[in-house]
This record gives C-alpha cells, structure tokens and sequence, in this order.
C-alpha cells in the first residue's frame, strides 16, 4: 500500500486567512473613511491620522523589542488600532492628543493583556474614553468641513438642543456622505458602509452585529422620539453608530463568539447607545456601549456556549 497515514496534532483543517490577511482587508475598507475625512477636514484630519499610526506602529515595537518578543509589526493590526482611533478624534486635536492615545491602546490596553487576541476591549475605544476623560475641551472641539474650517457643534448635539442654539441642522444628505461636523472618521455613513459591505464580502465579519446594533437603535429611538421617522434616521445616520457596529463591535478579541452571544451583544449595545443618547447627558453613546459591553463578553459566552458533546454534570 502506497497510502500512508499520518499522524499529527491539530488543527487537521487549516485556513489561508492569515492576521496579516484580515487586517489588511480592515484598512482597506477603511481607505473610503479615510478619503472621505480627508477630504472633508484637509490638514487636520492627515496630521492627526499620522501621528495615530505612526505611534501605533511605534510604541507596538518598542514594547516587543524591550520584553524580547518578535516583532509584529507587519500584521497590520498597529495600523488598525491607530487608524481607529484618529477616526474617533476631531480634526482640531493638536498632534499630541493622537501619540498619548495610540501609546494607551497599545501598550496598556494591548501588550500589557498579552499583545493581539488577549485585549478584554477594543483598544481605540479605550483610548478615546481615556483621551475624552483626559482633555474633554480639545475632544469635543469641533470644526466645520472645508478649508476653514470654524467651530461648529455635532448634529446629534444640535438635534439634541444641548449646544448651538439656532444652529443649522445638517440634511439628512449631508449626514450620509459626511459633510458636516464631527469625528474625523464617522461623519460619512456611505464611506463606512462601502467598507463594512467590502468586509462581509471577504469573510472578515457577518453583518449579525452590525445590523441588529443598528436595527436596535433605530427601533428605540424611533419609539422613545414620538414616533418620528426622520429622528430615527438622524439616529442612526449621525455620531459614531456606523463606525461602531461596523469596525468596533465586531473585533474579534472583544466580541462574544456564539451567533447568541453575538445577539445579545448587539443588543445591549443598541440599547445603551439609545438611553445614553436620549436620556443621557452626552449625546453620544456609541463608545461606551461597546466598552461596556466589552467587559460583559466573557460572561455571554460562558453562558451562550453550546454543551460539549457527551457532557456530564
């Protein structure tokens, strides 16, 4: 007999999807957003994105070269969390403000639980939570889009009434393709969306989350707005909602891993995101949703987890 068996440990089924693979696919469909805030916000938004990636990639080799480990630089994943987080600053930041945070991400919220795949949250997010903490003034510094750029409020602030009294609301237009004020990276909904459908097509995410965090916003804000379909969309088209169930709730390292899990993960995202926004005293509510529920995915997976096979109590 020709035939031989062979022997080994697994995995006997093996992928071609590489980390390098996947982050790639991410910063690629980040390129439209990336396009899009530079388009919108000019110098300000590729200062702040450069000093967020740089740093990123920066302060993930230096912490490897000190405790001895081989360098990852090359899998992307600095990149990534860099470029998350400059989507989640004003272009108004000073160049500081994106070095402390990528610094956070990942030497704290990263390399200290272990480097890649052991962060109990998304990394940006913290940073920006921290960073938000840190400096709230320069954090919610926002300008308008175009060469001069002034300063103006966010849409959900105006719609909201909690600042610029009298301010122009932004159409429902110019919310979709980002022209208006707000984060460098979630102003333009149909940039995301390029990306996020880019995503499902190459496997790296199912649309689970994404659409049942955004299903569930809509729903309650529809229902806890009177009713009023075109303060729903603003909801959903407005603030950070796109870029957070898209690219944030869907990290793998923070996300629950069971279809229910991920159910019920995406539930209560949509559901803090809808009380912080409607009943809280910051408009915004999308980063601290998934922070929150960050730190409750261990505990949805423990219970959300099929039975072995053949399990006895």
């Amino acid at each position: 007999m020709d035939t031989k068996l062979i022997v080994s440990s697994s995995p006997h089924i093996r992928s071609e999807e590489t980390i390098g693979r996947i982050m790639r696919d991410v910063v690629i469909a980040l390129l439209p957003a990336t396009l899009a805030g530079i388009y919108y916000f000019r110098f300000g938004a590729v200062k702040v994105i450069l000093f967020a990636v740089l740093s990123a990639i920066i302060t993930e080799a230096a912490i490897q070269k000190i405790r001895k480990q081989e360098v990852t630089i090359n899998d992307w994943s600095a990149v990534v969390t860099g470029l998350l987080l400059a989507f989640n600053m004003p272009a108004s930041a000073p160049w500081w403000m994106p070095v402390i945070g990528s610094i956070f991400a990942i030497a704290i919220v990263k390399q200290l639980f272990g480097g890649l795949g052991h962060n109990f949250m998304n990394p940006a997010l913290a940073a920006r939570a921290m960073l938000l903490a840190s400096w709230p003034v320069q954090m919610t510094s926002w300008v308008t889009t175009g060469p001069d750029a002034v300063s103006t409020a966010t849409p959900l602030a105006i719609i909201g009434g909690a600042e610029a009294v009298g301010a122009e609301v932004p159409s429902l237009f110019q919310l979709f393709i980002g022209n208006h004020g707000g984060c460098i990276g979630e102003t333009s909904a149909l940039a995301l969306i390029i990306g996020g459908v880019y995503l499902v097509y190459r496997g790296v995410i199912t649309p689970r989350i994404p659409l049942i965090y955004i299903s569930t916003v809509a729903v309650l804000t529809f229902i806890m707005g009177g009713f009023d379909p075109f303060f729903m969309v603003y909801q959903v088209l407005a603030g950070g909602l796109m870029i957070g169930a898209i690219y944030m709730a869907t990290d793998y390292a923070s996300s629950p891993v069971t279809p229910k899990g991920q159910i019920i993960f995406a539930l209560g995202c949509g559901i803090i995101t809808s009380i912080i926004r409607l009943y809280g005293g910051y408009p915004e509510g999308v980063s601290y949703s998934i922070l929150l529920m960050n730190v409750a995915s261990p505990l949805i997976d423990k219970y959300t987890s099929p039975k072995v096979f053949g399990e006895v109590k």
